[in-house]
């Protein structure tokens, strides 16, 4: 006996997958562009580390704070002060940082493409 969800059943898992490789094809654009704004090389975004290691370069001015990363808990911290600085550094507001920390995809996307530029590591007020 078959029952209508064995025919669709297949197609989610490859509705999810594909949706998923849409998300991260988008995500690797909208980097790739940030990074080549900041001056870095725009093909870091695809190499799984050093994408973060640049992303640390161009907000902390220092790459190899990107191993804070590891420490548990503490992630979570560094990746909003991460995020607000990007948003800093490319003289973007903190309304805009907040997209970043939610919705880092999308604004990814849309600081790769507008018209802002990268102003430099943001200075501690």
């Amino acid at each position: 006996m078959e029952y209508y969800y064995d025919r669709i059943f297949p197609w989610y898992g490859t509705g999810y997958s594909l949706l998923g490789l849409a998300v991260a094809v988008l995500a690797i654009i909208g980097m790739w562009k940030v990074f080549e704004k900041a001056g870095e090389p725009g093909w870091a975004a695809i190499i799984p580390f050093y994408n973060a290691y640049v992303l640390f370069k161009i907000t902390w001015g220092e790459g190899w704070m990107f191993l804070l990363m590891l420490i548990p808990i503490a992630n979570f911290v560094i990746y909003i002060i991460t995020m607000v600085k990007l948003a800093r550094a490319f003289n973007r507001s903190s309304g805009f940082a907040v997209g970043l920390i939610f919705l880092a995809v999308i604004f990814y996307c849309i600081l790769g493409f507008d018209t802002s530029s990268y102003i430099g590591v943001p200075q501690r007020a």
